[in-house]
């Protein structure tokens, strides 16, 4: 069955559950009882001012019988599906009919699944903060020395039948300078956890850029023109840059950014990527980097720091060094980064990295319901620095674009195909050759 055959199900379905006969419902919405009967048995589409009477009719909100409606219904539903246990399978044949005849409880069983998935991302920002945020584990270890260090002097003056008046005067300094040390470490610990429940976690200067990257949608118009930007003007009293190491960063980011747009304009940068994509032949960064005669890097930031719309696709970017810590992330919907500890070691970004200057493409797909799939593009470039013997570092970037039949083209290329995660503590991959440490959301 269609989906588009499903406002004649529930026209039915609604109409016996009212015990009104079709003849009368047929009266009250203004149309011959042999046309409702066509449309019921989805033989005829309604039209939509029909639609609205017969709504109306039965008391119901006009969208509960628009084309389309259920749409939503039936992808969340069959996503739900594609992930419940094997001993359940549900009747995917018969879902159109279920949300037809039963559209209140198909909604309450698409929200309930809604609601999993929602708890389940929560779950896996907390087990990431839990187990890799440096600032937490600093202030637990605080807190475990001062109570520790209480303990221990006050088991000496239990334990110890008689002391020297200096000696215990001593001790019970000591326990007042370590309780007021524990008082000051809970004290911080709270004030940390609340500042860090926010959807922001601001943990970190790195969090606090991005977090007000994100306001801003990671552009900025100041950027665009001629002159540099005013760089106290739009760090100085941002609520989510709130150390001065955050600032500093904003600054740097801001310098980068109005470089990298001096060097690639944003007007023949828009022009040639909806170029590009009119074509048919997909999107390729490298042709489009040698149509505008700019270096890939500076490319993947510019396409990431892209201001919104509707025609164009929107691109993430991950940078990293040689050691692997993500320097910079632009997230992208669907593809989650991991705020503390090691990602996934199968990204193009790090494999980038054993092979400078080669550019890599692949076709990634990351866990999801359903699986979201992007185009990864990387490339790890050396930073040489002045003199004889200074080491080399590398940084790498990935862009990311989900991969659309646009950004694919009419012949898709012939792309490598992985299946990464975000990191390896909450993967559901358990057969990963490159795992490293068990997940907590699988098995």
């Amino acid at each position: 069955m269609l989906k588009s055959q499903l406002a004649g199900n529930r026209i039915r379905a609604l109409r016996k559950a009212r015990k009104l006969a079709q003849a009368e419902l047929a009266r009250l919405a203004g149309v011959s009882p042999s046309y409702l009967n066509l449309i019921e048995h989805n033989r005829r589409r309604a039209s939509p001012a029909l639609l609205d009477a017969i709504a109306e009719t039965l008391n119901i909100p006009a969208e509960t019988l628009a084309q389309g409606a259920e749409d939503a219904l039936v992808e969340v539903l069959r996503a739900s599906a594609a992930v419940t246990s094997a001993e359940i399978v549900p009747e995917l044949d018969r879902l159109e009919e279920l949300i037809g005849r039963f559209p209140g409880w198909a909604g309450h069983l698409a929200s309930l699944a809604q609601r999993v998935e929602t708890q389940e991302r929560a779950i896996e920002r907390l087990s990431d903060r839990m187990a890799h945020d440096p600032n937490l584990s600093a202030a637990l270890h605080e807190i475990v020395s001062a109570v520790t260090a209480v303990q221990s002097t006050a088991a000496i003056l239990v334990e110890t039948g008689e002391l020297d008046r200096d000696w215990r005067e001593k001790f019970h300094g000591n326990i007042h300078a370590d309780s007021q040390r524990l008082a000051r470490a809970a004290e911080a610990l709270v004030a940390y956890l609340d500042a860090s429940g926010e959807e922001a976690g601001l943990a970190a200067p790195q969090e606090e850029l991005e977090s007000w990257l994100a306001r801003h949608g990671n552009h900025f118009a100041a950027i665009e023109e001629p002159d540099p930007p005013d760089l106290a003007a739009l760090t100085e009293g941002q609520a989510e840059l709130a150390s001065h190491a955050a600032r500093e960063m904003a600054r740097t980011w801001l310098v980068q950014a109005h470089t990298d747009a001096r060097a690639l304009p944003l007007a023949p940068l828009l022009a040639a990527l909806r170029a590009m994509l009119a074509s048919g032949a997909g999107f390729r960064p490298d042709a489009l980097a040698e149509v505008l005669d700019v270096p890939m890097d500076r490319l993947f930031r510019r396409l990431a720091t892209l201001p919104e719309a509707r025609d164009l696709p929107r691109f993430g970017l991950v940078e990293c060094d040689g050691s692997g810590t993500l320097t910079q992330r632009h997230p992208i919907e669907g593809f989650a980064l991991p705020r503390f500890g090691g990602a996934c070691p199968l990204w193009p970004l790090y494999q980038a990295l054993a092979a400078p200057l080669r550019p890599l493409s692949a076709l990634i797909e990351f866990p999801g319901r359903p699986a979201p799939r992007f185009l990864a593009f990387a490339r790890a470039e050396p930073i040489r620095p002045a003199g004889f013997q200074a080491p080399v570092v590398l940084r790498a970037s990935m862009l990311l674009v989900p991969a659309t039949p646009a950004v694919l083209g009419g012949v898709p290329p012939a792309l490598p195909q992985l299946e990464v995660g975000s990191s390896c503590r909450v993967c559901p991959r358990l057969a990963c050759i490159a795992r490293r440490e068990p997940s907590i959301v699988a098995g």
